[in-house]
Parts: structure tokens; sequence; C-alpha cells
């Protein structure tokens, strides 16, 4: 019988740490998509739309903290 591999302890918390920035990144850009949402007064119908301009607004923020 073959046993899995087991990641190496370092490893798993370097995918782990990703995990969890990406889970932040997710929430920021949920949580600007539902302000864009509100802001146009909860007209249903631009989901999409808000998501992907929330996403850019916080990878264009990030590339400027970046570049400071």
């Amino acid at each position: 019988m073959k046993r899995a591999h087991t990641p190496p302890a370092k490893a798993r918390t370097t995918t782990e740490s990703a995990q969890t920035t990406t889970d932040q990144f997710q929430a920021q850009v949920r949580l600007r998509a539902y302000e864009l949402y509100e802001r146009r007064e909860r007209q249903d119908g631009h989901e999409l739309d808000d998501w992907l301009q929330a996403e850019a607004e916080l990878v264009q923020k990030k590339a400027k903290g970046a570049g400071a």
C-alpha cells in the first residue's frame, strides 16, 4: 500500500499563506463590488461589471502601493 505524499511543513505554510492572501483579496473584491451595486441603487444585472471593476481597482491600488 502506497502512502500519500505529504509536503514538508514549510511548503504547506507557503500554500496556506497564498490561499489566505487569495481569500482576503476575493473578500475585498466582493466588498467593493457590493459598494458599486449600492451606489447604483441596487440595480440588478451588473454583477460581472461590478466584480471586474472592483477587481481592476484593487489590482491598480496594489500596483501603486508596490511602486511607491
